[in-house]
């Protein structure tokens, strides 16, 4: 998979992509992640990449031409399954979006910034909108690293067990149950002795009882369907 992220602030999270999970599926050559310098693509001497908007209203919104031309560059070298814009109004992302995107090739993803951006962007060049929550960034880098790095690690052969994205909270529509390692009583503070049994189907039985439990004492939204 490569995803190719559009910002005008690439410092923001170039090393999150050096770190971790992220690092390790581009060493195994399973995903490859670019980041472009939308300022790269402007004409004026400044790079100017936003503009006062018409209308009067305050603040600035981002231009359409340099984003235009970026993503005309890439659709040339390449198909993309979507063109992705972060923003706080689009669709909200989750689990299963995140298992959606991980089947995909090529991903473009959009960091809106300033303002707001000309939205004939949004009309003309993007695929799909998508929210990380109810509530604004300073930009949507934060949000694209997320959407990535949730997406990554669905990779088959990113995670060193391949069970461990699929237990993780949400691919069932529950919360993860808790979790233990050693030393079995640390304080008086003591793990379930179901989890010390050896039972294995006593055990999942458990972990399926706790994630019901969480999820409807945590997230009861979840068991609304």
């Amino acid at each position: 998979m490569r995803i190719d992220i559009l910002t005008v602030l690439p410092e923001m999270i170039e090393g999150f992509f050096n770190c971790s999970i992220m690092a390790r599926a581009q060493k195994k050559g399973l995903a490859e992640i670019v980041i472009h310098n939308i300022r790269d693509y402007t004409t004026d001497k400044h790079h100017k990449t936003d503009d006062y908007p018409f209308g009067g209203s305050a603040g600035m919104v981002m231009k359409i031409e340099p984003i235009d031309r970026l993503i005309t560059k890439l659709k040339s070298e390449r198909d993309y399954d979507d063109v992705i814009f972060t923003s706080p109004d689009g669709e909200r992302f989750d689990q299963r979006m995140a298992n959606s995107l991980s089947l995909c090739n090529n991903l473009i993803i959009l960091c809106g910034h300033f303002k707001g951006i000309d939205y004939r962007v949004r009309e003309h060049l993007i695929t799909r909108e998508v929210s990380i929550g109810d509530y604004v960034l300073t930009g949507g880098e934060l949000a694209a690293a997320a959407i990535a790095d949730a997406t990554v690690r669905l990779i088959p052969g990113v995670l060193g067990d391949v069970g461990s994205a699929l237990d993780d909270s949400f691919q069932d529509g529950l919360l993860d149950h808790p979790v233990y390692t050693r030393p079995a009583d640390y304080k008086g503070w003591c793990v379930p002795e179901i989890l010390l049994s050896g039972n294995e189907a006593l055990i999942r039985e458990w972990e399926l009882n706790q994630q019901i439990a969480r999820t409807r004492r945590l997230r009861p939204d979840l068991l609304k369907d």
